[in-house]
């Protein structure tokens, strides 16, 4: 797949743009982009960190970060992938991660937060 170096591994193990706010933000679930590794948030979450990487960096795919979830997300073509090239591990974020998470910086509100 073009747009994709397998070799890079993920940028952390959360939303990088979440983890460097302050206060710190939170996220529904990750998605991983496919060429640089950087680790963003879904566009359900409130920051849409990973569709915001993917317009500012012209990087167009992304992989799911998720526990059990191999798809890829080209967002120039709006097109999914059920599976594409193994990437660096680690493939998703910990199984202690909760998700939405973190867990300690969810509102009570959470669901009501997030973008449909």
């Amino acid at each position: 797949m073009e747009g994709v170096d397998p070799a890079v591994p993920p940028s952390g193990t959360g939303c990088a743009e979440c983890d460097a706010a302050t206060p710190q933000g939170w996220w529904f679930h990750l998605r991983r982009c496919a060429q640089c590794g950087h680790v963003g948030c879904c566009d359900s979450s409130p920051g849409q960190h990973a569709s915001a990487h993917a317009a500012s960096s012209g990087h167009r795919l992304v992989r799911s970060f998720e526990p059990g979830e191999e798809w890829f997300w080209d967002y120039a073509e709006e097109v999914m992938y059920e599976r594409g090239p193994d990437l660096a591990p680690p493939v998703h974020h910990p199984l202690t991660q909760s998700a939405p998470g973190p867990a300690d910086r969810l509102p009570l509100d959470w669901a009501q937060k997030l973008h449909q």
